[in-house]
């Protein structure tokens, strides 16, 4: 059984505003079941993937939360590329640091995690892999620019997140669950497309319903980068200083070029040296 799992851990272990977890799973390459998202600590993530690794299988898990952060201040430069575009769209990106404590200091939860999660962190390798557990970090916020046009354009990133009230707006909660349903389609993912088109349906969604629903997202990006085309995704920035995998439409990879060479990034383990 081969896996695609989506991790949104919220950065921090808070009781009260915990993460979120998903998944997909496949025997022969076909979709047999989808795990719905539910609220999760670091610990209980933990179980959730070791339930979905199989020695005959592949799992491979898309974690919204940076994994390589060797800066002690500021932006990470990955962080820099994708902010140029966040920015443009209307929103914003968190800097990871180790300074900030809690969430990648030395006693954050994140690194216990990942020692006892024990993934291989080859994104390029993961692609391909037949049996083993992967990891790669994701951004859905990036990723949606990509998942539907609709979102790409000067000012055009949706407002989805409950909890900041005087920005959210709910037509852009619909208008991102539908893309995502739309992109589960594409895999035939027809329980998470329906849980998707659901969650549309939400009248008063919280921040708890956004945490699943990013959860989503991290499967769908995985979703992408496992099965399809290599071009249909990106991976922006490298094992060294920070990366992220993210789906990449022609548009977004043009937008991104100019700034990652500006900050020397590389696109698919390349500096462009393209116009962008």
């Amino acid at each position: 059984m081969d896996a695609c799992i989506g991790f949104d851990s919220a950065w921090t272990d808070n009781l009260r505003a915990p993460g979120a977890i998903s998944a997909v799973c496949f025997e022969d390459g076909h979709p047999t079941r989808f795990c719905t998202p539910k609220l999760v600590s670091f610990a209980q993530a933990l179980t959730f993937i070791r339930a979905l690794s199989s020695e005959d299988g592949c799992a491979l898990l898309a974690l919204d939360q940076p994994t390589i952060v060797p800066n002690s201040t500021g932006m990470r430069p990955v962080e820099r590329v994708a902010a140029s575009l966040i920015s443009w769209l209307g929103g914003g990106v968190q800097p990871s640091n180790s300074g900030r404590l809690g969430m990648f200091c030395s006693a954050s939860p994140i690194w216990q995690f990942l020692k006892e999660l024990g993934a291989i962190e080859n994104p390029e390798e993961a692609r391909v892999a037949a049996r083993g557990c992967y990891l790669m970090e994701v951004f859905p916020a990036l990723a949606l620019a990509s998942i539907s046009t609709e979102f790409f354009g000067r000012l055009k990133g949706p407002r989805y997140n409950p909890s900041r009230r005087k920005t959210f707006r709910l037509i852009d909660w619909t208008r991102v669950a539908e893309a995502a349903a739309k992109e589960a389609d594409n895999f035939k993912c027809d329980e998470l497309a329906n849980w998707c088109r659901d969650c549309a349906k939400i009248a008063s969604p919280s921040k708890a319903d956004q945490d699943k629903l990013d959860s989503v997202l991290c499967v769908l990006i995985a979703l992408r980068w496992r099965f399809s085309p290599r071009s249909d995704s990106l991976l922006l920035g490298d094992l060294g200083t920070g990366y992220m995998v993210t789906p990449a439409s022609t548009s977004v990879r043009r937008y991104l070029t100019g700034t990652s060479r500006k900050y020397l990034v590389p696109m698919d383990d390349a500096i462009s040296n393209e116009i962008a």
